[in-house]
């Protein structure tokens, strides 16, 4: 008896979908939902860049307000702070870890096996045993090569160890954001802040390109409850612990005549607050902008904003690394594909010989200065978490601004001229790397 047959026919209007056979139409389906999901999270994720066009004639000391409010912060009166360069960080940093009492945060994003990781774990477990509540919050991915012995060391001493954003499964959507901050909060009294990493090329004075050159503070008074907010914000993400008392938040008095504000906060649907502070001061400067960062890719609008506050009269500056003293060459080449409108538009740049300049500090019309963990580029603004303080104080600008010129010994200015006239392969790398700057 032959066998019959049987198809399932579609019920469909004739036309693309009624040519389709059933895997070809489920592979159909599945792009576009596929490609739904993708504009879901789009929206999810999107915001409008602030205009950098600021109509504003007050000097940058009497705008705190503005600029912590429209950072979503607050300004914090009556602090005492003390700039720490290069090795002098730590000398500070085991100081305080030794003297903790009642509580230590610590958070990193880069952490490499050596002689200064080793060091910090034996001041940790120390404090531990001495009975100190722990917490250490290190990113995933600057942290993988920290050495299995720290982190079993830290955590079989009761210290509370997190990695930020592990590779997981439930992490995919968010894998790419890291956690860039670096900060430490002791007995909730006293927090440093800035871009010194957990590796032992930050030890020392940057004598050489082994050493690195870098920058930081140390804080007393209100404004360490800000620090340690922007420590939780992270620590309650990646373990869902809660900490109150005056272990953590204790009554603050002041203790000098700094003002300083934060940003730290991405709000969803708005541009994250350091994104916001780095280009709005630069719309607001009168007189100079000096500028020091390792990673130094400015988008359109900044690039535009900072040429325009050249033509209106503003001394603005900028130090970075040279490619070969950068430990990111790549990033380096990308950075330099605009820096022809730059130096077009008046920008003075300076690459920095000796070794890595890391330090990521703003100062601004000898009034107002900026220090903390974020580069001057898309992936700190938009994607990392960061932290950037913001400080007014005439003797702290004016301290940065005499490191800038320190600095300037060991540096080459960029010239407009020589610099259009460099070499073509020079030229075809810093095109094709920053296609892919945000990936760097």
């Amino acid at each position: 008896m032959p066998r019959t047959r049987i198809s399932r026919k579609v019920d469909m209007s004739d036309g693309f979908l009624a040519t389709l056979s059933w895997p070809s139409l489920l592979a159909f389906v599945l792009a576009l939902l596929i490609v739904f999901l993708g504009l879901v999270i789009w929206s999810i994720r999107r915001h409008r860049d602030p205009r950098l066009v600021i109509e504003c004639d007050a000097p940058i000391a009497e705008l705190l307000p503005s600029l912590s409010g429209l950072t979503q912060g607050t300004v914090y009166e009556g602090n005492a702070v003390e700039l720490l360069e290069n090795g002098a960080f730590f000398d500070a940093m085991f100081e305080e870890i030794r003297a903790a009492t009642c509580s230590v945060h610590f958070e990193t994003f880069l952490w490499k096996e050596g002689a200064l990781g080793a060091r910090l774990v034996d001041a940790l477990v120390e404090r531990r045993q001495a009975g100190v509540p722990v917490r250490v919050l290190v990113d995933a991915d600057g942290g993988k090569k920290m050495g299995e012995g720290a982190s079993r060391r830290l955590r079989e001493a009761g210290c509370k160890l997190a990695m930020h954003h592990p590779r997981h499964v439930r992490n995919i959507g968010v894998f790419n954001d890291r956690d860039h901050r670096k900060l430490v909060v002791i007995d909730g009294k006293v927090a440093l802040v800035g871009g010194h990493c957990i590796v032992d090329a930050w030890l020392g004075n940057a004598q050489d390109r082994d050493h690195v050159r870098d920058l930081g503070v140390r804080l007393h008074g209100p404004v360490v409850h800000a620090v340690q907010a922007a420590f939780s914000e992270n620590w309650v993400e990646d373990t869902g612990e809660l900490f109150v008392g005056n272990a953590v938040f204790p009554p603050l008095e002041r203790v000098g005549d700094v003002a300083v504000h934060v940003a730290s906060i991405k709000a969803e649907g708005s541009p994250p607050a350091v994104k916001i502070l780095h280009h709005l001061v630069v719309c607001v400067a009168r007189r100079r902008i000096l500028i020091q960062n390792p990673y130094f890719l400015p988008d359109r609008e900044a690039i535009d904003a900072l040429c325009e506050a050249a033509k209106r009269g503003v001394d603005v500056r900028v130090m970075v690394p040279s490619t070969e003293a950068s430990d990111m060459p790549m990033v380096q080449h990308a950075a330099h594909r605009n820096f022809h409108l730059l130096l077009a538009g008046g920008v003075r740049i300076f690459e920095y010989q000796k070794c890595l300049l890391h330090q990521k500090t703003m100062s601004v019309d000898g009034a107002w200065c900026a220090i903390g963990s974020s580069n001057f580029d898309d992936r700190s603004f938009e994607t990392n978490d960061e932290i950037t303080l913001g400080l007014r104080d005439d003797a702290l600008a004016a301290q940065l601004e005499e490191i800038f010129q320190r600095d300037t010994r060991d540096c080459i200015e960029l010239q407009a001229d020589a610099w259009a006239r460099r070499g073509l392969w020079h030229r075809c790398k810093d095109n094709a790397l920053y296609v892919f700057n945000e990936l760097l």
